[in-house]
């Protein structure tokens, strides 16, 4: 997915799903220095949708911007959402999050969605730097309730700076490896990717350095998912090794409306099809978020996203209408 991390900004979103609801701040607890928790509820008391581990939700900020932020909390409770914001300074997510919010104060947020889906495996190793834990704690709680087999390098500044240190701690069937930097101990990745048990489902989230470097180190065999909050340096289609293909045009035909279009070189898809009335939910625009996920009926495309995992796009049955393109002449797309 998407990001700087679901706690910092993402940056500003835009044609947010349409799906949204009014939510008001239950809670607030300083759970790091610099990490403000938020408890959300439904002013009524009524049940939340559900979310998944790895959920965020867009909320609406006072000046129209959009910030994406990651669920912390469990699943299981449809009383509350939580979300745990880093105060950047400059950020006017973290200054709306830390100098504003108080309880009983009222917020609109879009519909959790999820792009960064936590499926079944025997063993698990979670990587995680700052703030990025809070995608990762809810997949965490998830495997030791599921008895499996999980590993956690916690990268932090120091063991004072890390939130949630002691709940992750007490979790049972795995261990907590923290790696704070002002105790000399930084992490490994090479070695620890090379020492990857090869059923281990391995998911990653933190700043963009120590996700390209856990990237670059991860073998072709290896099941890596990644949650980004900003477009990766590397190569948009996120495979260094790979040329680039040129943007060439192309033609998209849209099997449910009946609609084709010519997608020219400098023209996202995405645009193509808003400009021809097909209308496609959508976010951030930069690959990351997983909003515009479509179905690929036929054709081969040209994946440039943050979303999807190798073995996805090696399948190439969706792909992220946003950034991505076409290897083939045609693309017949379920939208």
């Amino acid at each position: 997915m998407s990001s700087t991390p679901p706690q910092t900004p993402r940056g500003p979103l835009t044609s947010p799903p349409t799906a949204t609801r009014t939510l008001r701040v239950h809670r607030l607890e300083q759970v790091a220095p610099q990490v403000r928790l938020v408890e959300l509820r439904d002013p009524d008391g009524g049940r939340l949708p559900p979310a998944e581990p790895g959920a965020h939700i867009d909320i609406h900020l006072p000046d129209g911007a959009l910030r994406s932020y990651s669920l912390c909390g469990d699943p299981a409770d449809r009383q509350a959402y939580r979300i745990a914001v880093l105060n950047v300074p400059g950020g006017r997510g973290s200054r709306f999050i830390h100098g504003e919010l108080e309880p009983g104060t009222t917020v609109t947020a879009a519909l959790p969605r999820n792009s960064f889906r936590f499926d079944d495996a025997p063993r698990y190793l979670f990587i995680a730097g700052g703030i990025g834990i809070t995608p990762l704690l809810p997949m965490v709680r998830a495997a030791a309730g599921r008895r499996a087999d999980w590993v956690l390098h916690y990268c932090v500044r120091s063991a004072a700076a890390a939130p949630f240190l002691d709940e992750l701690l007490a979790l049972p069937h795995g261990r907590v490896e923290l790696h704070a930097a002002d105790q000399g101990r930084r992490l490994a990745v090479d070695a620890l990717l090379a020492s990857a048990p090869a059923d281990a489902l391995i998911y990653c989230c933190g700043p963009q350095r120590l996700m390209q470097a856990v990237a670059a180190a991860a073998s072709p065999t290896q099941d890596v998912r990644f949650e980004w909050f900003t477009p990766p340096a590397e190569a948009a289609r996120g495979d260094a090794s790979e040329e680039a293909v040129p943007d060439g045009s192309f033609e998209v035909v849209c099997a449910r409306s009946g609609v084709t279009v010519t997608v020219a070189a400098g023209t996202s898809i995405l645009e193509a099809l808003d400009a021809a009335g097909v209308a496609v939910d959508s976010s951030c625009e930069q690959g990351i978020c997983g909003t515009c996920e479509t179905t690929v009926l036929e054709g081969e495309p040209d994946h440039r996203d943050s979303v999807l995992s190798k073995a996805e796009r090696a399948a190439g049955k969706t792909m992220m209408l946003c950034v991505s393109r076409a290897l083939s002449a045609r693309l017949v797309l379920d939208v």
